[in-house]
């Protein structure tokens, strides 16, 4: 139980969290005049302010990451253990996540807007609104995703012109890469884990989308997607090994190693483990987790060139 407990905060958790794909919401800004805004978030919910929220709480990185590019002011931030919060963030209150909201915090702070998830977050818009803040729920399961957050914000800031100068180096850096691109696309793995419990990412995923875009290729892309989870599917060790990966990408909330560690083992039961590519050429990477453990927001051009570099040394 606990095993899959663990595993669905960390499905949850990645690739700007949700458990399915969201479609091309209208997310649009439906009218500005004066300083009253009102804005279509993912789940074409319309969603009034009467001026530009001065006061922004985010439950996830991504967001977090985004208001701070635009300029926003954030009073509240998610909860993290981790000690690498930058010195801008460190004095900004901790209001808890998408898995779990600090309600208490929350209406202390009063902030004029909570960013949540789409849909994990719906069944907390009436809480939310009880305490007197209003809620925009967004997701980022694609690069295209993270900049129609990134619209939509600019929108909600009135920070239009920031928000397309965002956008401009995302598409920049995309193009790069599509340009450097040839027809050999190095084969790839993409495990999500905690210890004992391993999944493969799907390519409709924001870290598949990160692969294929930074030109690998992604051997799990046809396995058959978990039912509850479609953007992840069930390792299997016999398509594995038959499609011989050059690189094994490990993502993790937690202790990275540990989590490569249980997976070593668990893919060294079967002895032809050893002779995929990745393996005789030491070529299982952990990934850093504010890259690819969750949504990155901006910082998508830092996750591209983390993996185009991997992809690189790959070919050599």
């Amino acid at each position: 139980m606990r095993k899959s407990f663990i595993l669905a905060a960390i499905l949850l958790g990645l690739s700007g969290c949700g458990n399915q794909v969201p479609g091309d919401s209208a997310n649009a800004a439906v009218n500005n005049t004066g300083n009253s805004i009102t804005i279509k978030d993912f789940a074409d919910r319309t969603v009034s302010f009467p001026a530009v929220p001065t006061k922004i709480a985010a439950l996830a990185n991504g967001e977090t990451d985004i208001i701070q590019a635009l300029g926003g002011d954030l009073v509240g931030r998610p909860t993290s253990t981790d000690s690498s919060v930058g010195k801008e963030l460190q004095n900004v209150e901790q209001v808890g996540s998408t898995h779990g909201i600090d309600l208490e915090k929350i209406a202390y702070l009063g902030p004029d807007v909570v960013l949540g998830n789409n849909p994990m977050n719906m069944k907390d818009v009436p809480a939310i609104e009880g305490i007197g803040s209003k809620m925009v729920l967004t997701s980022a399961n694609s690069i295209d995703e993270i900049k129609k957050q990134i619209v939509l914000f600019g929108q909600l800031l009135h920070k239009d012109d920031k928000a397309k100068e965002l956008i401009g180096q995302i598409d920049t850096k995309v193009q790069q890469l599509q340009t450097a691109q040839n027809q050999t696309k190095p084969r790839v793995l993409l495990v999500y884990g905690a210890p004992g419990t391993y999944m493969a990412a799907l390519n409709n995923s924001l870290s598949g989308d990160i692969l294929v875009t930074a030109g690998g290729e992604n051997i799990a892309a046809d396995y058959p997607k978990l039912e509850n989870y479609p953007q992840y599917a069930q390792l299997n060790s016999e398509k594995i090994i038959q499609s011989n990966p050059q690189l094994v990408l490990i993502m993790s909330h937690g202790n990275s190693e540990k989590v490569k560690e249980g997976f070593m083992k668990e893919m060294q039961q079967n002895a032809a483990w050893n002779s995929l590519d990745a393996v005789k050429n030491n070529r299982v990477e952990v990934l850093p987790a504010d890259l690819f453990g969750t949504s990155p927001g901006t910082r998508i051009i830092e996750a591209l060139d983390y993996l185009a570099k991997l992809l690189q040394a790959v070919k050599g």
